[in-house]
């Protein structure tokens, strides 16, 4: 039987909801003010203006693109080696599998600027010169240990009987993997690929260490917030990221609910 939350616990959570969000409904209000250089609130007025100007700037899609192919690039990358991990380390025990474990993991659990350091003194001393390339492996740090989360977490769920049975139906590794395994993987993975995307898209601090020269859109929007003129296409840009990262985010929620609820059921 479901208890009612008190009164007191509705308020903060309204409190709680409304000083995580508020800040996002300044972002879009103020893509739309006629205002260019300061952020006056209320807006003297309100404009589709800045949508066109950012339409028409080619730094604004140089920038989109390169975090699009970084995103996709990483997350393909993210799906290969995460689920290769998570399927070595679910299923056996081996001495220093723990181990193992903590390092894959250890990316997302350091701050960003650690790993970014890292990363930049590695390319550093191999003489590696920055490129799209360093970009996508820093990125592709963080993004497996999503993917191997996510399908450690389904594997640790799923019998082992399954497996079993396919091999004493005669299929060998590659059609157990393919018509048995990754079935069971195929929502898991799905949501750890969009969770990825949504995390390389955004990214700011490692990519400042590993970018060079190139400027994605997270880095393009901090380098614009420094120019007096034209601010609300800063803005205007801020919602699109906030879009293309919020639907993913959103998809993964519902994927991983759905499979929750799925395996509570009797």
């Amino acid at each position: 039987m479901h208890s009612k939350a008190s009164l007191g616990l509705k308020i903060s959570a309204a409190v709680g909801l409304l000083f995580l969000h508020a800040p996002l409904a300044f972002v879009i209000l103020y893509a739309f003010t006629t205002e260019e250089r300061n952020y006056q609130f209320p807006p003297p007025g309100l404009t589709l203006k800045w949508f066109g100007v950012a339409w028409s700037r080619p730094d604004v899609w140089n920038a989109l693109t390169l975090s699009f192919q970084v995103a996709a690039v990483a997350t393909l990358i993210a799906l290969i080696l995460g689920t290769l991990a998570a399927g070595a380390l679910a299923r056996t025990r081996f001495f220093g599998r723990e181990v193992i474990s903590l390092l894959i993991i250890l990316p997302i659990a350091l701050p960003g600027i650690i790993t970014g350091i890292a990363l930049r003194s590695a390319f550093n001393l191999m003489d590696v010169p920055f490129s799209f390339w360093t970009i996508v492996v820093g990125h592709a740090t963080f993004c497996v240990v999503v993917v191997h989360n996510n399908a450690v977490a389904r594997l640790r769920r799923m019998s082992p009987s399954i497996v079993e049975a396919s091999y004493d139906l005669g299929a060998d590794s590659f059609q157990t993997f393919r018509y048995v395994i990754l079935p069971n993987l195929s929502t898991a993975l799905l949501a750890g690929a969009m969770l990825a995307f949504a995390l390389s898209f955004d990214e700011v601090i490692v990519t400042t260490f590993t970018a060079g020269q190139q400027s994605t859109l997270p880095i393009w929007m901090l380098n614009e917030l420094v120019r007096p003129r034209q601010r609300p296409v800063t803005n205007v840009v801020a919602v699109i990221v906030i879009v293309l990262t919020f639907l993913p985010i959103l998809a993964a929620y519902y994927l991983t609910r759905e499979e929750a609820s799925a395996s509570s059921r009797p």
